[in-house]
């Protein structure tokens, strides 16, 4: 093969043309898998190359084991650590054709009851018919010297297996799954992988975390299923419903559901007319209905189920009051603003008397209202009645602001609750309840239903459960709405604080809180040039810039300098950019490549497959990891790095 140009070609170059760079093909033999990152659908193989001796490949090549022969898609690159790679965007299976191929190819491990010496036999005895004569003549196997019935019959049946989840990966390969999301179907379906890909495609969005409705579907129709068929129309109600989950909806009205399916399956609205009691009927979805709704409030049966639980258990702790019977409330708010050498404002000290009566209570209010004060105050003078008081948040940073404010040992919610990553269960429940006669949950308004249901139902009896929040700021990332609907319960004592203090009505954090929730337009202070004036009111700014790079080097200064100088923080540890997005001018990933640089130039280097991390960075948590006990959003510093292990050891806050 030869170029116009008289240069020879890189190895196998794809006909398709790029704007970007040359898209190649390379076909070889897997020597040895370097290393494997199932989460990230990463790995790096090393590669026997006919003509090319070996070659480093990287990419989503999760699942590919030594022995097998892949055809790769993508381009060459120059890494200045590791050398010239080979970085695959798409993989597929091909059969091995050479004698020393096929034989590499069972002496893998693939195959189980074939190791290196029986793969040779086998290949001496067969030659190139060898993957034919266990496909289609396995008897034959018996002819090889320590093959008997017994062993030709388990190297049969492990072929089967085998062909299965290959037939399985070239189906899914086709339509753009590879590595560890082709991996991950087979191990939750098994040996049914392949019939389910091919009669019930739509399970694989349901039941195969990462696969979305537009892969199953496009699987399914390329497979002839029809536009109306009835599992198509139930598959595309049970994605709207599931991603009005994500978006952190309980349930959706019927009108709504349907409507939204329609627009997802491309057809007319009354092809889904009795779909959903078809659901219903089978048991999918739960249909409610509410006596201030026409329609029928549509759920997820899991949901229905966590937000009944949680309903019923409120209203059994509501009538409930063990209060001990030497407190005066009125001299316990005295006490507590002596000992704290504190005058509480009347709406503070109406809460504060709120709380203390109540067996379940809210306390909300937006930022500058007290809250902080209130919450230390009910804790001293619970605690001086020798009552056992915990106090939680929803992260393990909010946890460890809750513990500063009131000098007593604060937890996260998933730490009290016993949360067992293994089981995905908490140990703490109805049968087990935690140890305590109250209980403080803070930030309540980042709980959502799963979790809200999860506290009540690990309440005591006669304990008393007060949530703190704001109601005002945005709901949970999971489902549910869970402060904002215990106060619209009435079931909960509501404990309201309004007045903004005068200190912090100087902070314009606040009062552009306030004026966002009144439909107000903020206010921008000065930019910071310099040091913070003795007013407080220039901690909010609004700094435009025309081009992305004027902004990006702003947004550097900013970090870099004139933060620090003006409110005295340490840009290491005290100041955090947040970007919509990660690519381009203006994203993470950028910012933070210039920031790492500026800020934590010595810091040692740390392999992380992709993410030039060094020790001394901040790094934020992106998943949850109940193993570990951390959270997406848990933000921490890389204190060390072991090379011999690949690991990493961070330190999180709280």
């Amino acid at each position: 093969m030869s170029r116009a140009d008289g240069r020879s070609p890189t190895l196998f170059e794809d006909q398709i043309p790029t704007s970007a760079a040359t898209r190649l093909r390379l076909e070889g033999a897997v020597e040895k898998v370097l290393y494997a990152d199932p989460e990230r659908d990463f790995a790096i193989l090393r590669l026997q190359v006919r003509g090319r001796g070996t070659q480093v490949a990287i990419g989503p090549l999760v699942g590919i084991q030594p022995g097998e022969t892949v055809r790769l898609v993508g381009r060459e690159e120059s890494d200045p650590r590791h050398g010239r790679r080979f970085r695959a965007r798409r993989v597929e299976a091909v059969q091995p054709t050479t004698l020393l191929g096929i034989e590499r190819y069972l002496a893998s491990g693939l195959i189980e009851g074939i190791g290196p010496e029986i793969a040779r036999r086998m290949v001496r005895r067969f030659g190139l018919d060898t993957l034919e004569v266990i496909e289609s003549q396995p008897e034959r196997l018996q002819e090889i010297e320590g093959i008997g019935t017994v062993r030709s019959r388990r190297i049969r049946e492990a072929w089967e297996r085998h062909r299965a989840g290959r037939e399985t990966r070239l189906l899914l390969a086709e339509h753009g799954i590879a590595g560890a999301l082709a991996t991950r179907i087979e191990r939750h379906f098994g040996d049914r992988a392949p019939d389910i890909v091919q009669r019930s495609p739509h399970r694989l969005a349901r039941e195969v975390s990462g696969i979305g409705f537009a892969t199953a579907d496009a699987i399914a129709r390329a497979q002839g299923l029809a536009a109306d068929a009835p599992e198509r129309l139930q598959a595309g109600l049970l994605h709207a419903l599931r991603s009005a989950k994500d978006r952190g909806h309980c349930f959706l009205p019927a009108a709504e559901l349907v409507r939204l399916g329609a627009d997802l399956l491309d057809l007319p609205v009354g092809h889904l007319e009795g779909v959903i009691d078809d659901l219903v009927a089978a048991g999918e979805v739960s249909a409610v209905r509410r006596p201030e709704r026409v329609e029928r409030a549509i759920y997820l049966p899991a949901l229905e189920r966590l937000e009944t639980r949680m309903a019923a258990r409120l209203r059994h702790l509501a009538g409930q009051n063990e209060l001990p019977s030497t407190l005066d409330v009125g001299r316990a708010v005295q006490w507590f603003e002596e000992r704290s050498q504190l005058t509480l404002a009347p709406g503070q000290r109406r809460a504060l008397q709120t709380l203390l009566d109540a067996p379940l209570a809210v306390l909300t209010g937006g930022p500058g209202t007290g809250k902080t004060t209130l919450v230390r105050g009910l804790v001293e003078i619970l605690a001086a009645k020798k009552l056992r008081v915990e106090l939680a948040a929803p992260t393990g940073r909010a946890a460890q602001r809750l513990a500063d404010a009131t000098g007593r040992p604060a937890k996260t919610l998933h730490r009290l609750l016993e949360f067992d990553g293994r089981s995905r269960r908490f140990g703490r429940d109805a049968e087990q309840p935690v140890p305590c006669d109250v209980l403080v949950v803070d930030e309540s308004s980042m709980v959502d239903l799963a979790l809200a249901a999860a506290v009540v139902d690990a309440l005591p009896e006669r304990a008393r459960l007060v949530w703190v929040g704001d109601v005002d700021q945005l709901p949970s990332i999971g489902p549910g709405r869970v402060l904002a609907d215990l106060l619209a319960s009435g079931l909960l004592a509501e404990a309201r604080l309004t007045d903004v203090f005068r200190q912090a009505r100087r902070s314009l954090i606040v009062r552009n809180a306030h004026r966002l929730t009144h439909g107000e337009a903020p206010i921008s202070g000065r930019e910071p040039t310099g040091p913070r004036s003795e007013r407080g009111d220039d901690d909010f700014f609004f700094i435009e810039r025309q081009q992305p790079q004027a902004l990006f080097d702003t947004l550097v200064e900013l970090v870099v300098e004139r933060i620090p100088a003006h409110f005295g923080f340490d840009p290491r540890t005290e100041v955090q950019v947040l970007s919509p997005m990660r690519k381009g001018a203006l994203g993470a990933d950028r910012l933070n490549a210039e920031l790492q640089l500026r800020l934590n130039p010595e810091g040692r280097e740390v392999v992380a497959d992709g993410v030039p991390l060094r020790v001394g960075d901040r790094v934020m948590q992106t998943r949850n990891n109940y193993d570990l006990g951390t959270f997406n959003g848990d933000i921490g510093r890389v204190a060390g790095f072991e090379p011999s292990e690949r690991r990493a050891s961070i330190d999180f806050d709280g």
